[in-house]
Formats: C-alpha cells, sequence, structure tokens
C-alpha cells in the first residue's frame, strides 16, 4: 500500500532485465540501495506471465539467487524491487580483466550452487550467461533475471518451449525437444569457455549463429587446451555434453569439487577479481 514513489529515490539507469529497464535507487528509511525493474504491463500479451515471475521470485530466495524484496503496481508499471548488486556483471569482469583458474572456479562454485537450489526445487533458469551473473565487492556472486524462469511439476517435468539467449542455448533447446535443468548447465559450460577465452564460441563468426555453428562443428572446446589444467578441461567437457542424460547436473559438478583440486578455492579470491576492474 506504500507509494513507491516516495519511498525510492531513483539514481541511474543500469540495464535492462527480461521485459523490463532496470534502475538503481535509494531506499529513503534505510539509506540503502536496491534495484528497480520496471515492467510495462500495457505492452505485454500475457500479464500472467509477469505475475508468474513475481511468485518464482518470491518462493524462491537464496544466498546465490538476487532475492526480491518488494513488489508495487505503478500506473501501468509492475515495480519489482530486488537487491542492488554492486560489482556489475560477470560480463563486465570477463571484459575488464583475465581471470585465473581459481577466480573462475570461485565464480562457478557460487553459480552451481544458486543452480543446484533453482533444480532441487524443479526451476529452470534457461538464460544462465556472463551479464545475468551479478557480483557485489564483498565476493558475493549470484543468479540474476528470472524472466525466463520455468516452474517444473509432477505432470510438467520437462519444457519444449524455446528460450535463451543463442551461443548459450543447449543442443535440445534448438532442436526443440522436451528439456529438463540440464540445459543450464550447458549455458553454464559456454560461460566457463566465455570466462577462460573472454568470448563465447563462434560469437564473432557472422553471418552465421553460433548456435549453427555448434551443430555444425560439434561441442566447442578450447582453443588452446594445454595452456590450463586438465581439472578446468574435464569440468568443461563434464557441462558441455551434446547427450542431456550423460550431462552432469548441478549437484554432480558441487560433489566433484573435492575431486578437482581446481574447485575448492575460497571466495575471497573474487575481491582480487573484482578489485582489477573499476566498479561502479
Amino acid at each position: 500500500m506504500e507509494n513507491p514513489v516516495m519511498k525510492y529515490t531513483e539514481l541511474e539507469y543500469i540495464g535492462r532485465g527480461t521485459f523490463g529497464d532496470v534502475c538503481r535507487a535509494l531506499d529513503n528509511a534505510t539509506g540503502g540501495q536496491v534495484a528497480i525493474k520496471k515492467i510495462n504491463l500495457q505492452e505485454l500479451r500475457k500479464k500472467e506471465l509477469r505475475v508468474y515471475e513475481l511468485m518464482v521470485m518470491k518462493t524462491n530466495m537464496n544466498p546465490n539467487l538476487v532475492n526480491y524484496l518488494d513488489s508495487y503496481r505503478v500506473d501501468g508499471q509492475l515495480w519489482l524491487v530486488m537487491e542492488y548488486m554492486d560489482g556489475g556483471t560477470l560480463s563486465d569482469v570477463i571484459s575488464e580483466t583475465y581471470l585465473s583458474e581459481d577466480e573462475m572456479a570461485a565464480i562457478s562454485r557460487e553459480c552451481l550452487q544458486g543452480l543446484d537450489f533453482l533444480h532441487s526445487n524443479h526451476v529452470i533458469h534457461r538464460d544462465v550467461k556472463s551479464s545475468n551473473i551479478l557480483l557485489r565487492t564483498d565476493g558475493s556472486v549470484k543468479l540474476a533475471d528470472s524472466g525466463l524462469f520455468a516452474q517444473l511439476t509432477p505432470e510438467q517435468s520437462r519444457r519444449s518451449s524455446v528460450a535463451g539467449t543463442s551461443g548459450w542455448m543447449a543442443p535440445e533447446v534448438v532442436t526443440g525437444q522436451p528439456c529438463g535443468p540440464k540445459v543450464d548447465i550447458w549455458s553454464f559450460g559456454i560461460m566457463g569457455i566465455e570466462m577462460v577465452e573472454r568470448e563465447v564460441p563462434y560469437w564473432n563468426e557472422t553471418p552465421v549463429s553460433p548456435q549453427l555453428l555448434i551443430d555444425i562443428r560439434g561441442t566447442p572446446k578450447l582453443q588452446q587446451p594445454n595452456r590450463f589444467s586438465p581439472c578446468l578441461r574435464d569440468f568443461l567437457s563434464c557441462c558441455l555434453l551434446r547427450n542431456e542424460a550423460q550431462r552432469w547436473s548441478a549437484k554432480e559438478l558441487l560433489q566433484a569439487w573435492g575431486t578437482y583440486k581446481l574447485l575448492g578455492q575460497s571466495v575471497l579470491v573474487l575481491h582480487h577479481a573484482l578489485s582489477k576492474q573499476v566498479l561502479p
């Protein structure tokens, strides 16, 4: 019932999420910063989808997800108020600096913990990519943008709709096959290559789409694999198996953490990664 225009002071536009612009704002009561996603309901054909997004956000709170704080109807808009991440996106970090294997391991672990939570609650993210991974200068790493989340049920344990971003989509998504949570693991593996090589596989080979080249040339691989540890190469190969049944789950990848010495580093290394870029 509060008036959000009075409760929050908008500071700046910070980007666009699925179906809405996002701004940074000040909570006038607490002095803390928040992110507000503004969704224009008048332009949406299926307004119930945004109510669905809101409900998925409210029922899936986790330290590795950008969490919901509040929501408002403002004229023809739905405002979703979320926690603000002051370290920018993983895409920003990748563009500014080269990540070490330890830094990639710390980021990957946090992402997998978020994915394991979603998948354990029968939710698929469906748009895992570096621009949807947000960081905070205290070392937090969180999955963002719930606009394409898909809630599975006992009656519907797989989804057939095509959703996601070309270049990160799993093969089964592109071919229109019924998909499960492991579509997120393929996207996570592509993001792993992105962290290593600072670009998405086949991204610059226009006009052919990355997704078509993946279909033609097969599973993306590191361009110079011998520069990296066998642990990293094995880890990526477990994520990028074309056969969904053989592809590892988030839980299996987390359980392998102890086996791969690469994957056990303190999140403190993330401070080092963030300190090497100019933060907003």
